[in-house]
């Protein structure tokens, strides 16, 4: 906890003399998404439901430094007190711009609680995740990606305190023009390897293999609706009980 303090403290700091040293605008997305079946990491969230998901993401004045705040509820009844507020400080920026190797990555750590449940006894966590991509390494435009997540319970004796553990996700995204589409039609694969997270029931292993296909429509100038239908292979039971699953989402964005 002390650990996660300082981190965050030393975050702040940095944020403040960033924002001090440039000159940009704010910016302000808005996003509403909803998924027809919420899987996390491959796991469901809520049974075999679906989840809406409400997003509001501050660009803090285009120094790379921002903060997402979600809030999450079941499509179904019975879910009421597992609605959750996820806050997310993160920094993103470019390594090597302009080389062959040119990497863009981003760290973030979330607080994620769920409001109708007391903290000690809800699926109360820390969560730190970094992304990684590197979109000039293959030709014709395949984009490799990597992205971890490491989570731990936001307090001592928690009913979930043995969840603590690694997720590491492996990806491949191209996009394909179509000319029957106004954006290119975004193709997406990876591989997760479950490394602890979840606890003493979840084994250390290749876990679920997914597949996505996805686009963009422009309804007005700040107004964008993105589709998307995935497909997700799953390797180890310990994660999720059903060996295939399929989902769409519908996101809808707006940006200030």
């Amino acid at each position: 906890m002390k650990k996660t303090i300082l981190l965050t403290a030393l975050f702040l700091l940095a944020l403040g003399d960033a924002v001090r040293a440039e000159e940009g605008e704010l910016g302000v997305t808005l996003n509403f998404k909803y998924m027809s079946k919420w899987l996390s990491k491959g796991a469901y969230g809520y049974g075999q439901q679906g989840a809406f998901f409400k997003i509001i993401d501050l660009d803090l004045y285009g120094t790379g430094y921002g903060v997402k705040v979600a809030h999450r509820n079941a499509t179904a009844s019975g879910y009421v007190d597992k609605q959750r507020f996820d806050y997310r400080p993160y920094y993103k920026s470019t390594l090597f711009e302009g080389e062959p190797y040119t990497t863009n990555y981003s760290i973030s750590c979330g607080y994620e609680h769920y409001t109708g449940l007391a903290r000690n006894v809800a699926n109360t966590t820390f969560e730190w995740i970094f992304e990684f991509s590197m979109p000039n390494i293959i030709p014709e435009g395949i984009v490799p990606k990597y992205k971890a997540h490491y989570e731990y319970p936001a307090g001592s004796g928690y009913t979930h305190d043995d969840i603590t553990g690694w997720v590491h996700r492996f990806g491949l995204v191209y996009d394909l023009d179509i000319i029957e589409l106004p954006k290119a039609l975004h193709i997406s694969g990876e591989i997760a390897y479950h490394d602890g997270l979840g606890g003493q029931s979840t084994d250390h292993d290749w876990s679920y293999a997914a597949f996505g296909l996805s686009t963009n429509f422009d309804l007005t100038e700040n107004l964008t609706f993105a589709p998307g239908i995935y497909y997700q292979i799953t390797m180890d039971k310990s994660i999720n009980p059903d060996k295939d699953v399929t989902y769409c989402i519908l996101g809808m964005e707006y940006k200030f």
